[in-house]
């Protein structure tokens, strides 16, 4: 790399840094000048659970409307004043990370003050909140998340910090990376990318060395409900390779929910939709309809089973949820391989 263009990339990074700290200095001072005129400080965060807040585009998936319905945060109110404390505190946390230019994962987060957080997943929604707010990825913000989501098959890139990732061993299994911005370099050869739901499907097929058997490809599985960084990774692919992307799920709404997060996305993330969803997937496998052909019985697609159990809503769509029956994602219809 010439000189010349490292200070370019340099210099354009500090003015990255220097625009997510004027947001966040923005903040601050709207506070600091309500408490100077003896108003509480109140913040006000688009909705991040409301269907009505979200558009569909077949080209882009779910995406946050300009105009959407807000909520407010108030500093002098029972009901929210706990939630503005975690705000402000993962504020005051994010500033620190961005001026020192270093990283936190979330689980630090949560552990630096675990007696406020009260819970990890309080940390995970705050701080997707305040990426919303300030329009800025999380990445972004140094914030980093760790994957849950395995990798496979035919594929090597370097991380950000210099480290080469090879998956190309017939039996290698690495992890997603954690900070999927960061990934640089990749290499392949593969003809297609395939997204397995199930963790244990996508062992079985390791095993069986389906990616040489087939035909050169790469294998992902975000082990069910895929985390953000799943989805970061199956969208870079799909930007750098070029190459068709198929997704293998069962043929029942839990199957048809994770496939059309990764192909439309999500309410909870509409805001992040340009960078996660790949709405070209194709629906690899066996459809409802298929079934009844077979002479088998469907899975119910009634309103009732449509809801997932109450004890599972922690990994439906990022905890919001609503019936397929009323997508509108759905309405497109996911395109079919026989």
């Amino acid at each position: 790399m010439s000189p010349g263009l490292l200070l370019n990339l340099t210099s354009a990074v500090r003015l990255i840094r220097r625009e997510v700290l004027t947001r966040i200095e923005h903040v601050i001072r709207g506070a600091v000048a309500s408490l100077s005129r003896d108003e509480a400080p109140v913040l006000v965060l688009p909705d991040r659970s409301n269907w009505a807040n979200v558009s569909f585009d077949s080209a882009v998936g779910l995406q946050m409307k300009e105009q959407s319905t807000l909520i407010t945060v108030r500093s002098d109110c029972p009901g929210s004043v706990t939630k503005f404390a975690h705000i402000f505190k993962i504020l005051s946390i994010i500033y620190k990370l961005v001026q020192s230019n270093s990283y936190a994962t979330k689980r630090d987060i949560y552990y630096s003050a675990a007696q406020l957080f009260g819970s990890q997943r309080t940390v995970d929604c705050i701080v997707d909140d305040i990426s919303c707010m300030l329009k800025v990825p999380r990445r972004r913000l140094h914030v980093l998340a760790t994957s849950k989501g395995f990798l496979s098959g035919d594929l090597s890139y370097l991380e950000e910090d210099g480290t080469r990732v090879n998956c190309l061993s017939g039996s290698a299994v690495v992890p997603v990376s954690s900070n999927v911005a960061g990934i640089k370099n990749i290499s392949s050869s593969a003809k297609f990318v395939i997204i397995v739901e199930k963790d244990a499907t996508f062992q079985r097929l390791v095993d069986d060395d389906f990616c040489s058997k087939l035909s050169p490809c790469i294998m992902i599985t975000g082990k069910g409900f895929p985390d953000v960084n799943s989805r970061l990774m199956v969208r870079k692919l799909w930007d750098t390779l070029h190459i068709p992307i198929f997704a293998l799920v069962d043929a029942d709404p839990h199957g048809m929910e994770i496939m059309c997060i990764y192909k439309y996305g999500s309410v909870a993330m509409s805001f992040e939709a340009h960078r996660l969803t790949v709405p070209s997937v194709l629906w690899l496998g066996l459809l409802p309809s298929d079934l009844q052909r077979f002479g088998l019985s469907p899975p119910p697609l009634t309103y009732t089973s449509c809801f997932p159990p109450a004890s599972n809503w922690d990994y439906s769509l990022d905890g919001f949820s609503l019936p397929l029956v009323l997508r509108p994602t759905l309405g497109e219809g996911p395109r079919r391989v026989y």
